[in-house]
């Protein structure tokens, strides 16, 4: 990726609202089925002089909310509802320059599910047992942001000047008995972070053959976490398991806030090089103070050939800098939790850091017909402090640890036909990350042998799966009536001692069928009905072992959903 491109480098996310002025009206729509689903939506969008607009929103309820602890059709305790929002306005101050403010809203309620027939592992005073199938722990999310942008331009100068805020919460209710009483321990855990900055960028047209960008980004955040932990009096055992000394709780209380800064610049040419090559190179320098203060200048080179109008190549690197996200890091104090069912097995706590990689690309586009796109993209990623995630606890939070080195490399083959009545794709990747020596968030830990073993040994990440592939078809039968499948298969994700291990291969398959009618108005109503993992396969992505990995995590068994909406 160009140098305009810092922090967050994992892809980009090309996202184009629509527009009140070029599709003005509205929709609305309903999706309802099993597990109790039901999902009302409405758009709207319009202009009114030199103010152009749109907005959406949708409230989802589910009793299907997050991936089940097993294979049951319908996981216990998994109840969720999940409102969003969106809207743009841009309003045009001149032919050359517009004003543009962009809101986004969501907060969803997740109940965790229930894994039954559990047994407990310790004695709480005057409580009698809670079964596994009836915990009652809950999970609150919220993510805001706004941001204004100004937008310009001025014969071969274009510029954009935009401040921006964030603000996100988590919060994780714990069952106050049962959680104690099957794991010792009982946290209420909320997080929330506010991010304030400021983002600029610019280009400027040379001549026919550069073209210079440059801008700039800087950001302020503070970061809340508050933990509230209820836990037994106990001893820590050399395996890592604890003898429980008194089965009378007790609470400790370990808050923790932090304030951060980010900064980054940049500056990049384009350079058409001749008429079919163009080399895009540049830097971009970027610091961090927060948990810990760093810096990091990045250079970053690649090539696009179209070397006939069918075939495109294109070669890159690029050196990335990618803080932790400040939201995640909650470093506790692992003293406060001595002599306790939450006592770290590794007493060792260093902060994490951020990550520094040097990436290499190169691939091939080519159009084998009008219809028939192939594509080729091999890659290969060298990690300094390689940034990763797990779930160490009962809360679905994530935490950030680094290991010390990283190698990551794949390749991926694409393909898509794209006809009058019939569309369809194919993707196949075979991929490889591993990780070695983890060197900070080591108390999230619990066995301190395999922590000792992963020192020393390369490992798989737990994301790591050597090979997927997902394809998908649509069929149009009738002028106003289409038929689709599509499908995912993979070989399994990591699990097992240190990641030495993996899932059986699996593989899902869903249906869609839609449908036009002419009826109520001009615009007509549209119907859609789907069927969720079409075979009703029963497969499993993680069983609860592993590096990071919390809970066991089933997908979805088979469903089906109904919707219909009317443009107007």
């Amino acid at each position: 990726m160009p140098a305009q491109y810092g922090y967050r480098t994992a892809g980009i996310v090309d996202i184009q609202t629509k527009s009140g002025a070029f599709d003005p009206g509205g929709r609305v729509g309903l999706t309802s089925g099993t597990n109790g689903t039901w999902q009302p939506s409405a758009q709207y969008g319009g202009n009114a002089g030199a103010l152009n607009y749109f907005v959406t929103g949708d409230f989802l309820s589910s009793e299907q909310g997050i991936e089940g602890p097993t294979s049951s059709m319908r996981p216990l305790h998994d109840d969720t509802q999940q409102g969003k929002g969106f809207g743009y306005f841009s309003y045009l101050l001149n032919p050359t320059n517009r004003l543009n403010v962009v809101l986004g809203s969501s907060v969803s309620e997740y109940q965790v599910p229930n894994n039954p027939g559990q047994q407990p592992s310790y004695d709480l005073t005057g409580a009698s047992v809670v079964p596994s199938a009836q915990l009652n722990e809950n999970q609150r999310e919220e993510n805001h942001y706004a941001t204004v942008a100004l937008q310009g331009t001025n014969g071969d100068f274009d510029y954009q000047l935009a401040p921006y805020a964030r603000y996100s919460l988590l919060h994780f209710t714990p069952d106050a008995v049962g959680d104690l009483q099957y794991n010792g321990v009982a946290s209420n855990v909320e997080r929330t972070d506010v991010a304030l900055g400021l983002q600029g960028d610019g280009s400027y047209r040379v001549n026919e053959s550069h073209t210079l960008r440059s801008g700039f980004v800087t950001q302020h955040e503070k970061a809340n976490a508050d933990n509230s932990s209820s836990v037994f009096p106990a001893t820590l055992n050399a395996d890592g398991s604890y003898t429980q000394t008194s089965n009378a709780p007790q609470t400790i209380v370990d808050d923790n806030s932090k304030t951060g800064m980010l900064y980054g610049v940049y500056l990049q040419d384009e350079w058409k090089l001749t008429p079919k090559l163009t080399m895009n190179y540049g830097a971009r320098f970027d610091a961090v103070n927060a948990y810990v203060d760093e810096t990091q200048l990045s250079p970053r080179l690649g090539f696009v050939y179209e070397a006939t109008s069918a075939t495109t190549l294109h070669a890159g690197y690029a050196r990335y800098f990618t803080p932790p996200p400040m939201e995640l890091v909650a470093p506790g104090s692992v003293a406060k939790f001595a002599n306790t069912t939450n006592q770290p097995a590794v007493g060792t706590d260093d902060p994490v850091r951020s990550e520094r990689s040097n990436s290499f690309d190169v691939g091939v586009s080519h159009k084998l017909t009008d219809k028939v796109t192939l594509g080729w993209d091999n890659y290969y990623k060298q990690v300094h402090d390689l940034l990763d995630e797990g779930q160490f606890g009962q809360a679905l939070v994530l935490t950030p640890f680094n290991y010390a080195q990283g190698r990551i490399y794949g390749s991926e083959v694409t393909a898509s036909y794209t006809g009058k009545t019939v569309s369809a794709y194919a993707n196949f990747a075979v991929s490889s990350a591993m990780g070695k020596d983890i060197i900070s968030s080591q108390e999230s830990f619990t066995d301190p042998s395999e922590l000792a073993y992963i020192s020393n040994h390369w490992v798989h990440l737990d994301h790591d799966q050597t090979y997927t592939a997902s394809a998908g078809a649509s069929y149009q039968i009738l002028r106003d009536t289409r038929v689709g499948l599509d499908g995912v298969l993979g070989s399994g994700l990591r699990d097992g001692f240190a990641n030495t291990g993996h899932l059986p291969l699996y593989a899902a398959v869903n249906a869609v069928a839609t449908q036009h009618l002419d009826v109520g108005g001009d615009k007509g109503v549209d119907l859609r009905f789907t069927v969720i993992n079409l075979f009703n396969s029963d497969y499993e992505l993680r069983n609860g072992t592993g590096i990071g990995v919390g809970a066991p995590q089933w997908g979805p068994r088979i469903g089906f959903l109904a919707g219909l909406s009317k443009a107007f």
